[in-house]
């Protein structure tokens, strides 16, 4: 009888249906276990990895299965594995004859197809599911490649204990990568997953060791190896209890768990930018510098190395790992924790003063005794130069002569620069941090600060590449992860510094005497040339030290995670030494290429560093970035006049015109010129007025050290109770002029020569009057706090 119309709809409806319900049977994703996270280094070798969620090690499905363990699988479970669709029908038959006459479980014709999807359903395999089970294997054929088929079997079989996959059973039994096993290795691997209970240390060796010779005897027949290999094979150990996975990179490990879907990374396995061999000697170098540091409790240290020419991370070290001390928090990613960076923000500072036409490289700054709004900076050896070069203030890493330079910049142009630079830890107010911004009154983070560094060696390295031009991406994080870079370049004519701003921070920078080596390593060709610049935070709890090549930054901190402050802890003595040991890791390079076009030949007054004026006497030509023409002409070169035989100034008060001599005088501030002539003996003295003559002007002779005008001081309390005293300290041009001191306009001392007094004025606002011999006079005032009210 023929169907009817209907009857063929119905039963077209009922194909569709089952072939919907063939197609979508298959879930889109095979496999929902977590797996491991797990860091390589470029070179694909293991640095570090972490147990999944559900306490298996289980590493991601790896891009290839190793070619031995391809040859072992197939032979042991299946052999007509490349000519099947799923399904192999003979080793079934085979399988179900075994069993019906053993009238038992004795063989099993399950594919590595089936099993994989048996290891993806993990259910009771009732006759319904078994059934199914030849189903999904054929939809898996449809989908997946053979090669794929493996990378799923070999990443989820059960290895014993908690170890899932072949990767990680390679590195838990055997130490290393599986595509590094021998056959005897392997074979041994491939046997587990029909009776992964095998691997119990101690325990079913006898059975282990059977079932892997068998296999390579099996091997041997079919052709994959030879028979005296399979033999030498069989003399192999097997493995007993599993071992510790490497953990050479463990923060970076954590930081990519943590920063994964921000990164919008699928994958829990990533290729790391990380040079292994690098990777490896700075732990062994921070370790044994943290061994030393301990002593002292010190017990902390990291280190960070950036790639310049690729913005690639080469090394990250977040501390010394040593997880079974607890104590010492070596848990901490000190490379991502936010800490006082100490003197490490004044070469961006200096950069950013000559970027904006502030001052030239080696322009005159006070470094005098300074007070400000009640802040009083001091110098690490508590001495004073008077002035001193900015780009000595640098090398020095002196505090005062940093304190005047932002005084002068803005803090708050300066907080601006830094946040626009990469520094992102500071999250108050730049009123919050006031002056002390630049002695480590913020908190930044190593990656940040190393990040900034290397943005600024990337623009210098560009300035040829991009012609003078700037790429805003310079100044873009590096990247610890391979990722596809952006083709198209937005090319600027300004950046944050300029090429010429920077290269004379890093010639400044370069000038740091070495720790260790007296200053003698210039005279050995293999050293190499480094800019750097150590720090130290206040209470001596950072110690820091960054240096920088053309083709590197490298980034050391020292400390302890808590915070404790140790003696000894500053970045010339802690840090300093580790930084230059990774530096003899890295290969030479080339100096920097000077930016010629972004420098301009100025005139610079060689006393003062400043500009040129027509009053200066020794004058030189110099390099400089380009907006140092908006300096100002040199302000202490200033003209004298004299009388016939120059021991004296007069004015046209006192002396004809035509008897005086008209000389040029370098004349530096009373206070300024009281500590610079200690330390310059070159410097000459303005000589006195002649008798008679009656100078014009204010008053230009004396200055008040301590305390300054309209300072907050404290007395404190002596041992015994008794109010204790402050010391006033003056300068006078002329050396040998006597100081009359009086406050609140009484009388209260002379001095000669040398003008300090010590006095003891009660609490409250005090005038102080200082008059010398020749009624110059100089009044300001000063407040002593009250003790007794808050």
């Amino acid at each position: 009888m023929n169907k009817t119309p209907k009857a063929f709809l119905i039963s077209d409806l009922i194909c569709f249906a089952l072939l919907l319900a063939f197609l979508l049977s298959l879930p889109s994703k095979l496999f929902k276990t977590p797996t491991s996270y797990v860091i390589e280094a470029s070179n694909g070798n293991l640095l570090s990895a972490a147990i999944a969620s559900d306490g298996q090690w289980r590493f991601p499905v790896a891009d290839s299965v190793p070619v031995k363990f391809k040859d072992c699988i197939i032979a042991f479970e299946d052999k007509r594995f490349y000519n099947h669709f799923g399904v192999d029908i003979l080793a079934m038959s085979r399988a179900m004859r075994q069993n019906w006459r053993a009238k038992s479980v004795v063989s099993g014709g399950s594919t590595l197809t089936m099993q994989v999807i048996r290891l993806s359903r993990k259910q009771d395999r009732t006759l319904w599911q078994k059934l199914l089970e030849v189903i999904l294997a054929f939809r898996l054929e449809i989908k997946y490649s053979k090669e794929e088929i493996l990378g799923l079997y070999a990443a989820n079989a059960p290895f014993g204990s908690n170890v899932v996959g072949l990767e990680a059973a390679s590195w838990r039994y055997y130490g290393r990568d599986a595509k590094n096993l021998s056959w005897g290795e392997m074979a041994t691997l491939a046997v587990l997953p029909n009776s992964p209970s095998l691997v119990h240390p101690g325990k079913n060796s006898t059975r282990l060791i059977k079932k892997r010779n068998d296999l390579l005897d099996k091997l041997a027949q079919l052709k994959y190896i030879d028979q005296a290999t399979a033999n030498l094979s069989k003399l192999e150990p097997v493995p007993g209890k599993p071992m510790a996975l490497p953990q050479n990179a463990p923060h970076l490990l954590n930081r990519f768990k943590a920063e994964q879907k921000s990164l919008d990374i699928k994958s829990t396995r990533i290729t790391s930018t990380l040079d292994e061999n690098i990777q490896l000697k700075v732990n062994a170098i921070l370790k044994r510098y943290n061994n030393r540091y301990r002593a002292n409790d010190i017990n902390n240290i990291s280190a960070l190395i950036l790639d310049a020419r690729t913005g690639k991370v080469v090394s990250y070290v977040g501390n010394i790992y040593q997880p079974e001390n607890v104590d010492l928090q070596s848990h901490v990613d000190m490379i991502k924790a936010a800490r006082s960076p100490g003197s490490t923000l004044k070469p961006l500072l200096y950069a950013s003063m000559m970027n904006d036409g502030f001052i030239l490289p080696h322009t005159l700054i006070p470094d005098i005794p300074t007070q400000i709004a009640g802040y009083s900076p001091q110098n690490y050896d508590l001495g004073y130069d008077g002035a001193i070069a900015a780009d000595k203030a640098l090398s020095r890493s002196l505090n005062i002569p940093a304190v005047k330079m932002l005084q002068q910049y803005k803090y708050e142009r300066f907080y601006d620069k830094l946040k626009k630079l990469g520094i992102s830890a500071l999250n108050q107010p730049a009123d919050h941090y006031g002056l002390s911004l630049i002695l480590g009154g913020s908190e930044v983070t190593m990656w940040d600060l190393a990040n900034t560094y290397m943005g600024m060696v990337r623009t210098l390295n560009h300035f040829n590449t991009y012609k003078g031009l700037y790429d805003p991406e310079d100044y873009k994080a590096a990247t610890y992860y391979n990722r596809e870079e952006r083709d198209e370049k937005d090319y600027q004519r300004n950046s944050f510094l300029d090429h010429g701003a920077i290269w004379a921070t890093f010639n400044a920078m370069e000038e740091v005497m070495r720790p260790g080596d007296e200053g003698l390593w210039e005279q050995f060709s293999s050293s190499q040339r480094v800019a750097w610049k150590t720090g130290t935070s206040f209470g001596f709890r950072d110690a820091w030290a960054v240096g920088l090549t053309p083709n590197y930054v490298v980034c050391v901190w020292v400390g302890n995670a808590d915070g404790e402050g140790r003696p000894g802890l500053v970045g010339i003595e802690a840090a300093a030494p580790v930084l230059f040991d990774i530096f003899r890791l890295l290969p030479n390079g080339k100096w920097f290429e000077t930016p010629v076009t972004k420098l301009k030949k100025l005139k610079i007054c060689k006393q003062s560093g400043y500009k040129a004026g027509e009053y200066c006497t020794d004058v030189v030509e110099e390099l400089v970035p380009v907006s140092g023409e908006k300096t100002v002409v040199c302000p202490y070169h200033k003209l004298v006049h004299l009388d016939k035989t120059g021991a004296y100034r007069v004015t046209d008060q006192c002396e004809s015109v035509t008897n005086m001599q008209h000389k040029s005088w370098f004349i530096l501030p009373p206070a300024m010129e009281y500590y610079y002539k200690i330390k310059n003996s070159d410097y000459k003295n303005l000589p006195p007025f002649k008798e008679g003559c009656n100078p014009a002007g204010g008053n230009s002779v004396m200055e008040v050290i301590y305390p300054k005008n309209n300072a907050i001081v404290y007395i404190p309390l002596e041992l015994d109770g008794t109010r204790g005293k402050i010391v006033v300290n003056a300068a006078h041009r002329n050396s040998s002029s006597k100081i009359y001191w009086h406050i609140d306009n009484e009388y209260v001392a002379t001095t000669t020569n040398f003008h300090q007094l010590a006095i003891s004025p009660p609490p409250g606002k005090h005038t102080l009057t200082l008059v010398d011999e020749n009624g110059e006079r100089l009044v300001q005032t000063f407040t002593v706090l009250d003790k007794e009210k808050k």
